[in-house]
């Protein structure tokens, strides 16, 4: 078995494109072998700033034989009369290099067995790879120099060894050799001749190409450096990804910054530091202090010049940040309100003013009068009009819980005003306050009814306003906090409240684009697609604890908008049903069923005893019940229900006698769809 190793070196890749990098290299790599049938054991993809570098091990030497049945002209094209081959079938010959005894009749056409020989690796590497590399994809692909391909950056070098030999391969204008480069500062013309080696050989010249070794180093490193503080650094996945991605050889360097600048919003110094400079915050006894570590990519001994100029850079950054947290903080947070009718929510939907004043109206649909939620919710949005959130965007509800602090508000408004945002990623933490909740309900179900109200609903490749995450948002907020909201109502509501774009009309015009637009909304079709999105993305978070068949029985029955935590208590008790009788004549039910009946039951119709047993155990199911015991319940009646079928003609001459047996099975089809529908089960 063979190993084959490839590097494409480079300048600087973008640090976000890299790790979509790596993983277009595996599955091409991997493509590429499994569609030329040739074994392999494992395909590992390295990546730095400054090279992508593929390496396959358990290598086959060349690719199987494979023998192929391939198919041509039908019989009475290929032969003549006198069972000649005719044109058509000569020319199947002569483009698969088969001889006239090759050839068979199946299915009244032309058919022969083919032989392709496999080729070696060698031949397959150098017809493949390039295309593999050159199909990467990523944005702001260029051209460079010359050349007619795009790529990230400009290749300056590139490697392409198969064990001890190396296979010539050319990309763009590049031409592999078995020479590489090492770390900027260290040796340039590295050799590399098995590729066993690579990997400790990069490491002794200062890269370490496996990003996930160079990850757990940055852990490390910057651990070690905080412990001889006594602090422990803060950092999120995105920070840790970012700077695994910008360094060969990650090299700690603790600086230090002013104390006076801790008198700014802990988050917005720590945001200063993470996202702007890609700083490790540090913290000690859960306070932030006034030092971080950068990670270099130097591997030097001189870092007096390093520490100098990036606590120039934070310096500047943050006295940025006090000067506007000054100019904000003159003024009362309330006072901001007003100077949001200058921003625009989304085009003919009004200002962030006219969603402010929504989500007060939203918020008190939900939970009534409130004075704190409602306050919540018309300060929520007041802080995008300050200079300091302009700046540092992704500080929005930070930055408005600390100016409302200030500004004297009560913490649960202050609170409320930082969570209505969370969560904010699939995982994120969910908003604790009442406030929170509320008010990041009333945004979200206001985002999502905005994007879908103006027909521009989610696609494979667009999410306006982030509507999914939205949906889960509030999904996750009603259950983690076991809200009772009804989400269909709520959905409507807004969709009424939305504005409607009169642009360069009159009066009448603009009166009558209203009552239509209403009218539209609530028709059916775009509240029918706001419920239909929100269920698939209830059942898409519950598929991980439930199966998917339950989840979608128990949504096919009643609208779980109606009552999210109603919906779950039905979904926990279904998934445990182990009932096949029960199942079967529940299906036998909704089978003959064809449409519910609107008759009620009469006892005096009833011919057979079966009949009146069926209604009176049906009559012993109360929608008082608890669902477990309701369930159990139901594997209790079905004796009855199997008596009923094996006793009784449903369909009977007697159209009255059929009447009422139908509407028996339609009471006992209600009884069922309390749990779910039964027939996706």
């Amino acid at each position: 078995m063979s190993k084959y190793l490839l590097e494409v070196g480079c300048e600087e890749l973008p640090y976000k494109f890299i790790p979509s990098a790596i993983q277009q290299l595996k599955n091409g790599f991997e493509n590429f072998l499994n569609s030329n049938k040739v074994e392999f054991e494992e395909v590992q993809v390295y990546a730095t700033p400054r090279r992508l570098a593929v390496i396959v091990s358990g290598l086959d030497k060349e690719s199987k034989d494979e023998v192929k049945i391939i198919k041509g002209p039908v019989k009475k094209v290929a032969y003549d009369e006198q069972g000649n081959l005719t044109k058509a079938g000569e020319g199947f010959c002569r483009k698969n290099n088969l001889t006239p005894e090759d050839l068979y009749i199946e299915d009244d056409y032309i058919h022969a067995k083919v032989t392709i020989k496999g080729k070696s690796i060698v031949e397959l590497l150098q017809e493949n790879v390039p295309s593999i590399v050159l199909k990467l994809q990523g944005s702001h692909f260029m051209r460079w120099s010359d050349n007619d391909e795009k790529f990230s950056r400009p290749i300056r070098w590139i490697v392409s060894i198969l064990d001890r030999d190396e296979v010539k391969i050319k990309i763009i204008d590049k031409e592999s050799s078995n020479v590489t480069r090492g770390h900027r500062f260290a040796q340039q013309n590295v050799y590399i001749n098995n590729p066993d080696d690579y990997v400790e050989i990069m490491r002794n010249c200062c890269v370490i190409v496996d990003q996930n070794e160079r990850k757990q180093r940055i852990i490390e490193k910057a651990q070690e450096e905080a412990e001889k503080l006594g602090a422990t650094p803060y950092y999120t996945d995105d920070l840790l990804e970012e700077v695994t991605f910008i360094t060969e050889y990650p090299v700690p360097v603790v600086c230090e910054f002013s104390e006076e600048y801790l008198k700014l919003p802990e988050e917005l110094v720590v945001t200063v530091m993470a996202v702007h400079q890609r700083y490790f915050a540090l913290y000690k006894d859960g306070k932030l202090i006034n030092k971080f570590i950068t990670m270099t990519n130097y591997i030097g001994d001189e870092f007096e010049n390093i520490k100098a100029g990036n606590v120039r850079v934070i310096k500047a950054r943050l006295d940025d940040a006090v000067f506007f947290f000054n100019e904000d903080t003159a003024k009362p947070l309330e006072s901001y309100v007003e100077e949001l009718k200058g921003m625009t929510f989304q085009k003919g939907m009004g200002t962030m003013y006219d969603k402010a004043q929504r989500l007060v109206m939203l918020s008190k649909l939900i939970a009534g009068d409130n004075s704190t939620i409602e306050r919540t919710a018309l300060l929520a949005k007041a802080d995008l009009a300050t200079k300091l959130v302009f700046e540092f965007t992704e500080l929005q509800g930070f930055i408005g819980a600390d100016y409302a602090r200030v500004s004297g508000e009560p913490e649960c408004v202050c609170e409320g005003i930082k969570e209505h945002y969370f969560p904010l990623n699939a995982d994120g933490e969910i908003a604790k306050t009442k406030e929170g909740q509320i008010v990041g309900i009333a945004d979200k179900i206001d985002n999502i009814c905005a994007v879908f109200a103006e027909g521009k609903k989610p696609t494979g490749s667009s999410d306006p306003l982030g509507v999914r995450r939205a949906a889960l948002g509030i999904i996750r907020t009603i259950l983690a906090n076991n809200l009772k909201i009804d989400l269909t109502k709520l959905i409507n509501e807004t969709l009424l409240l939305l504005p409607v774009s009169g642009e360069g009309k009159n009066v009448l015009d603009k009166v009558k684009n209203f009552a239509g637009s209403c009218t539209n909304r609530l028709s059916g079709k775009v509240t029918d697609e706001i419920y239909e999105f929100f269920i698939q993305r209830l059942i898409i978070l519950l598929s991980e604890k439930y199966p998917k068949n339950v989840l979608e029985a128990c949504a096919a029955n009643i609208n779980p908008l109606i009552d999210l935590t109603d919906y779950i208590k039905r979904v926990d008790v279904v998934s445990q049903l182990d009932s096949p009788a029960m199942l079967e004549s529940a299906n036998r039910v909704l089978r003959i069923l064809k449409e519910d009946s609107k008759k009620t039951v009469n006892k005096n119709l009833f011919r057979e005893p079966a009949e009146a047993m069926l209604l009176e155990q049906i009559n012993t199911l109360s929608d008082d019940m608890g669902y477990d015991v309701y369930l159990k319940q139901l594997e209790e009646i079905n004796p009855s229900v199997e008596k009923f079928f094996n006793d009784v003609l449903v369909m009977d001459k007697d159209e009255n006698v059929k009447d009422n047996r139908l509407a028996l099975l339609t009471l006992l089809k209600s009884k069922y769809c309390r749990l779910a529908d039964f027939s996706k089960l």
